[in-house]
């Protein structure tokens, strides 16, 4: 069997053997089939020779001499399409020895009987009819030779068309031959170890014959099914080890979620360090853990919280400097290290951990956007590893707590933040009211004091009811910051709160409001509904103290914007007057107000004619923004 040839080359070669064949006794045919053609044309002109000749005697015995000559010249004219042939159609004597002989004794014969039938006076016609028998016997001669070799084409051609016969036949046996033994063979013993295999018996092996295409199919199943066995064989183990992964996997998961909600629910910086040192050794399967955080410039690491350390370890590292002990990681190169209590040669390395039993320690820094937040230590009292998988799980968990730890102080900072600001509003409206009015009756006190030194009684009544105006007017203001700071809105509607508001500035001034709320929309939210009551009691207040008038009008428009306008008929104020007194604060407090919360606060105000305050909020979206 050929190995060294592929199934296309084998098929190939034998089929352009088979072509060939089929191509050379195909041309043979034809050229064969092409010679009886020719040697028939040859024997029809022959024939024609004998009618001619004898056409010849009779026109030579009837004296027509002038048809004579053409006759000659016909006759010359088909000896010579006999010698040379006729290369337009198949007609031509066949070139065996005898063929060619009688045509040369034909035409030999031809010259000698043309001689004394053209020579004046002509022969006779008995002596005509003579001479044109003897040379009609020459051309029967010709005929034969002719037609005996046309007999033998014609054995050959039958022989050819056995052949032919035999070929198709041997071709056909052989193509199915081949076959066999290149596809069917192979590929019969190919699905044979498939039904094998598909039975389960995966020891089955195909036989591998030749180098072709079958060889190398046969080849790779045969290597596909050693690995099937393979992985049969170890199919238990990896499934075990695929089942331990994802258990493992599993419980990292589990572990990083509990740390993300554990983080997020944390209020203390305590809570969160020793429920974090709690979580952080019950996932590493740590002996001890220890949460420390170190200060901004990382200079030392302060110990806050641990889980199962011994009290004198914790009493020893309450305060670590950076980079005295492996505990304590400098920010410059600090990272993930695994750090082995004890040297390689059995010296021991001085240090609470070593008293304490402990052989090893992972230090794991904690940090945020590069900054050194603090550094979380697990012990263990036999030697341990870290793999990558637990190196990720530990640097994650650490950067939860950085985050946790940096979200307490945002938060820190944030309500920091707020109640400086609601001090400084605080300080500002003391400043704004009631600190004026308190300048203001120290003026009045020295006033009264120079009247009396004086004993001016008409100085001393008036700085006393000056002294009396100022105290009355100090109280209210002391009692409308206790109603400002009291304000308490409902999360729904804003009516309500309105109502209460001017209820209650009707209760202190007995002047008349009124309130008009047109549209619906979405209530607003707690905090901005806050502001908006305060700006309303700003432009309340205002009104008690500056307006001098008889009623009041706070008109609310919810859609398609919120606006809330604060009118009354007082005395009004010329543009610029408030800008430029001082004592008018309450506009620049409105303002402020509204800035917070995005809105706008327009005043328009003609003397004599009241005063309008008008505040606008913003669109839904950018409000809830």
């Amino acid at each position: 069997m050929l190995k060294t040839f592929s199934l296309p080359a084998k098929l190939g070669a034998i089929g352009s053997v088979l072509l060939f064949m089929a191509l050379a006794s195909t041309g043979l045919t034809l050229w064969v089939t092409w010679q009886l053609e020719g040697g028939a044309a040859a024997v029809n002109e022959a024939g024609r020779m004998r009618m001619q000749t004898w056409r010849l005697a009779q026109t030579l015995a009837a004296g027509d001499t002038e048809r004579l000559q053409s006759q000659l010249v016909r006759f010359d004219q088909t000896l010579a399409l006999l010698h040379s042939g006729d290369p337009t159609r198949p007609l031509f004597v066949p070139h065996d020895a005898d063929s060619r002989r009688a045509l040369a004794d034909v035409q030999q014969g031809w010259q000698a009987l043309r001689a004394r039938w053209g020579q004046s006076p002509p022969p006779a016609a008995a002596e005509t009819a003579v001479q044109a028998d003897t040379f009609v016997v020459r051309i029967d001669a010709f005929v034969t030779a002719i037609e005996t070799q046309l007999g033998r084409w014609t054995a050959l051609l039958n022989a050819f068309q056995f052949a032919m016969m035999a070929l198709a036949l041997a071709s056909a046996v052989a193509l199915l031959y081949a076959a066999h033994l290149f596809v069917f063979n192979p590929l019969a013993r190919l699905q044979a170890g498939l039904a094998r295999v598909g039975e389960g018996d995966l020891s089955a092996r195909v036989e591998v014959g030749s180098d072709d295409e079958f060889g190398v199919l046969s080849a790779g199943f045969n290597r596909m099914a050693q690995t099937l066995q393979g992985l049969y064989q170890s199919l238990e183990s990896r499934v075990q080890e695929k089942t331990l992964r994802l258990e493992t996997e599993h419980a990292r998961l589990a572990a990083l979620y509990e740390s993300a909600a554990f983080v997020g629910t944390a209020t203390s910086l305590d809570d969160l360090a020793q429920g974090f040192a709690r979580q952080a050794r019950r996932v590493a399967r740590a002996d001890a853990s220890a949460v420390r955080w170190s200060d901004e410039s990382n200079q030392r690491y302060l110990l806050l919280a641990s889980d199962c350390l011994p009290q004198h370890v914790v009493d020893a590292e309450q305060c670590v400097p950076a980079g005295s002990c492996f505990c304590g990681q400098r920010q410059g190169d600090a990272h993930t290290r695994v750090i082995a209590i004890r040297t390689a040669d059995g010296m021991q390395m001085p240090g609470h951990c070593e008293r304490a039993g402990y052989e090893t320690v992972i230090s794991v820094p904690v940090r945020l956007h590069e900054r050194m937040v603090g550094e979380l230590n697990l012990f263990y009292r036999s030697e341990a590893t870290l793999t990558d998988e637990d190196r990720a799980l530990l640097e994650t968990l650490a950067s939860h707590l950085a985050g946790a730890i940096e979200g307490l102080r945002a938060g820190a900072l944030e309500r920091e933040a707020a109640v400086a600001e609601e001090r400084g509003l605080l300080a500002r409206e003391l400043h704004d009211s009631i600190a004026q009015s308190l300048s203001f009756q120290k003026i009045q006190v020295g006033l009264l004091r120079d009247a009396l030194q004086r004993q001016d009684p008409v100085r001393v009544d008036r700085a006393l009811r000056e002294l009396e105006a100022g105290v009355r007017e100090s109280l209210s203001d002391v009692r409308e910051l206790l109603v400002h700071f009291r304000t308490r809105t409902n999360a729904e509607d804003i009516e309500p709160a309105l109502r209460l508001t001017l209820q209650k500035f009707e209760h202190q001034t007995g002047l008349t409001t009124h309130l008009s709320i047109e549209g619906d929309a979405l209530p607003l939210p707690p905090d901005v509904q806050v502001q908006v009551l305060h700006v309303v009691q700003e432009a309340l207040s205002n009104v008690r103290k500056h307006a001098r008038a008889r009623e009041v009008w706070v008109e609310v428009q919810q859609a398609p914007q919120w606006r809330v306008e604060v009118r009354d008929d007082g005395c009004g104020f010329a543009p610029g007057v408030a800008e430029a007194d001082h004592t008018h604060v309450g506009l620049r407090i409105m303002r402020e107000r509204a800035q917070r919360i995005g809105a706008s606060v327009e005043v328009v105000s003609v003397p004599g004619s009241g005063t309008a305050v008008a505040l606008t909020l913003p669109e839904r979206q950018r409000l809830a923004a």
